[in-house]
């Protein structure tokens, strides 16, 4: 009798750990779900946030090269994106020049459709001041002038 309380016993405990252990390791991947989510959202609004338009340009058919001015005020960034719209647009290069007088070249030479966008382009070195960029692409006939417009990562 006393054998079969122990046996009983015995096998009570190890359903109520068992029972115990797959509570915790839901509990684990809940909460593991949950950490994800959070981050992901977190990450998503951390990105979008530090998106800031700097200018546009209506590119001109009729030369190569067009400037978007940026200037002081506006921060600084330590990556960009261009945007374009209204006609597709072949870059060549794109030359950023900073505030404190030095500047990069970014040979980019993709055709960008009308609404599409370039990768995001890390600018080597710390953040700096945008003065002005540069952009040298294609001419092309186009119907109306597509406008690229120019973005920065702080």
């Amino acid at each position: 009798m006393e054998t079969g309380y122990q046996m009983h016993s015995l096998v009570m405990t190890i359903r109520n750990d068992w029972r115990e252990t797959k509570m915790l390791q839901k509990h684990k991947i809940w909460m593991l779900g949950w950490f994800l989510a959070v981050a992901s959202c977190s990450s998503l609004y951390a990105q979008s946030a530090r998106m800031v338009h700097l200018g546009d340009v209506s590119v001109d058919g009729a030369v190569d090269h067009d400037t978007i001015k940026v200037g002081r005020s506006s921060g600084t960034y330590r990556a960009i994106q261009l945007r374009v719209s209204g006609g597709a647009v072949r870059f060549d290069r794109v030359i950023v020049r900073f505030g404190n007088g030095t500047q990069e070249e970014l040979k980019i030479a993709d055709l960008i459709p009308s609404g599409g966008r370039t990768r995001i382009i890390d600018l080597p070195g710390d953040r700096r001041i945008i003065q002005r960029v540069d952009l040298w692409y294609g001419k092309a006939n186009w119907k109306k002038r597509p406008k690229v417009s120019l973005y920065g990562v702080q």
